[in-house]
């Protein structure tokens, strides 16, 4: 083997151990190696059973003892017209709306299936705790478990219980490298079907020890929301200048706080 092939092999290393990005593979013939083409179907099997796998909110609900919550869906009657209909999942399904609890809240937390139950299960309750513990004396609300839910859904909770805020902890749509992101969307005094994309700030990519960590979501979230109660309002006038967390994972620039789905 010459120097030259050591050295590239050597370099294509290094740069695998800063990205989960698929990058200097190699071939066999005109193809992926077996090794890199059976992990690439193993992460496609993963991403389609992460949006095909029913939501259980007993796993959130038993992730909060002693925390109130609410369970709901949407308009979408099953998973099918969910995937098809983007617009029946942003609405609540009338019978689930009029049976929501209303009251003198400031928040109100939604946890949605979205289009990754796995991310949902394994980290929406702990970044719910984490969040609720820095909040003092705010009024939270009951948390709602949303099943068929997009992210808009949120909304039209906080609209039948009347609360200011909605925070929506939700799957993200998997890929190949990640399947179990949770993604937390943050929106002041919301109207539905008004309230747009440009209204919200978005933490991205909550899943550690890969992403970002569930204390450092809490935290940032947590800031928004102070500074969002103090301004009036959330989206693209709500700007993050919270010192970003230093992720454990093998991406070494953390997550950007985004406005938009």
């Amino acid at each position: 083997m010459s120097e030259v092939t050591v050295q590239t092999g050597e370099l294509w290393s290094a740069l695998r151990q800063r990205t989960q990005a698929r990058i200097g593979l190699g071939r066999a013939g005109s193809a992926l190696p077996t090794r890199h083409r059976l992990e690439l179907q193993a992460a496609h099997a993963a991403a389609r059973d992460a949006v095909h796998s029913p939501f259980a909110p007993d796993v959130i609900a038993a992730g909060l003892p002693g925390t109130p919550t609410v369970r709901v869906r949407s308009a979408a009657a099953d998973r099918l017209t969910y995937l098809q209909r983007p617009d029946l999942g942003r609405r609540l399904d009338p019978v689930d709306r009029a049976h929501l609890p209303t009251g003198d809240w400031d928040v109100v937390f939604v946890v949605a299936d979205g289009l990754s139950s796995r991310a949902v299960h394994e980290h929406a309750a702990a970044v719910v705790r984490a969040t609720t513990a820095r909040l003092g004396d705010w009024r939270i609300a009951p948390v709602v478990l949303a099943e068929q839910a997009r992210v808009a859904l949120g909304d039209d909770v906080a609209a039948a219980m009347d609360t200011a805020m909605v925070v929506v902890l939700i799957g993200e749509r998997p890929g190949m490298s990640a399947a179990d992101s949770l993604g937390a969307y943050l929106t002041y005094a919301p109207k539905p079907g008004v309230t747009t994309d440009a209204d919200r700030n978005c933490l991205s990519n909550i899943r550690p020890p890969l992403g970002l960590s569930y204390e450092g979501a809490a935290g940032k979230l947590a800031g928004l929301m102070g500074r969002a109660r103090e301004l009036g309002r959330t989206g693209v006038e709500l700007k993050d200048d919270h010192d970003h967390e230093e992720v454990t994972g093998v991406d070494p620039e953390p997550p950007e706080v985004l406005t938009r789905r």
